[in-house]
């Protein structure tokens, strides 16, 4: 269950502690600054990306809430019920995704995938596909709509910075980023449900970049492509090589120079 990003909450998100901080607006890496940021595993205060690595450097901590930690029931508070309401939360979506999944039987033969490749190949996306048994290839739901001769996606989305993962079928390739993402982050128009679990995106006033993953490896270690939020899902993925379908990660712009990422230009 441990998301591919680890996430910092700034200190007004929490409203219990695990322990008492020298100040509640300190950092506790350098001691000088306010703090911004809250790591979700041992709840120390930060107020840079260069003091967030610096305490996980100093104190191994890998910044990833611990969501099967065990609590005695005098030591329990509301911020586990919030921990396990939201583990609970996520196991219910995926249940209800997999509900509302389609009963109609996909077309997998190898004539539909090659053309599912050659349509992508037409706007210059290096479409791969995963041979039968692979999780990715079973839960892709992208398909090709011939009449309108428009792609749509399934998109997959992190929110490192919240540990929240969500899915979506059906993204229409012409559709601008910034409007796709108004339902995860938006502060008026965003789903409630959504909003509540992302505030830390909906109240950042420094906004956030998002991501296309090329590689899964772990935080830093992998590879991106920085994607223009003005322009079109479609005009993204020009001259990207797409797997099954894309992984898009939307980090919080202080956390941007976390990720490395490949060239724009040519085919990564």
């Amino acid at each position: 269950m441990a998301p591919l990003c680890s996430g910092w909450f700034p200190p007004a998100y929490h409203r219990t502690t695990r322990r008492s901080p020298p100040s509640l607006t300190s950092c506790e890496a350098c001691g000088v600054s306010e703090a911004k940021y809250r790591c979700p595993r041992c709840l120390r205060y930060s107020c840079s990306l260069q003091c967030v690595k610096q305490h996980k450097m100093d104190s191994s901590c890998n910044g990833v809430r611990d969501k099967t930690e065990f609590v005695t029931i005098g030591k329990f508070n509301e911020m586990h019920l919030l921990s396990d309401y939201r583990f609970l939360e996520d196991a219910g979506r995926l249940v209800d995704c997999a509900a509302r999944d389609r009963l109609l039987p996909r077309q997998t033969s190898n004539k539909f995938l090659n053309f599912m490749k050659n349509r992508a190949r037409k706007h210059s996306i290096d479409l791969k596909i995963l041979p039968i048994g692979f999780a990715k290839r079973k839960m892709n739901s992208t398909y090709f709509h011939k009449k309108e001769q428009r792609f749509y996606w399934h998109v997959k989305f992190q929110f490192p910075q919240s540990e929240a993962e969500y899915t979506e079928k059906g993204v229409p390739d012409n559709k601008i980023l910034h409007k796709i993402l108004e339902r995860y982050i938006d502060p008026t128009e965003s789903d409630p449900v959504i909003r509540q679990r992302l505030q830390i995106y909906t109240s950042s006033p420094s906004g956030v970049k998002v991501f296309m993953v090329l590689d899964q490896k772990k935080l830093g270690l992998g590879r991106y492509v920085e994607l223009d939020l003005q322009k079109s899902l479609l005009d993204n993925l020009h001259n990207k090589t797409v797997i099954e379908f894309p992984t898009l990660c939307v980090v919080l712009k202080d956390f941007a120079g976390d990720f490395a990422t490949c060239g724009q230009a040519s085919i990564c």
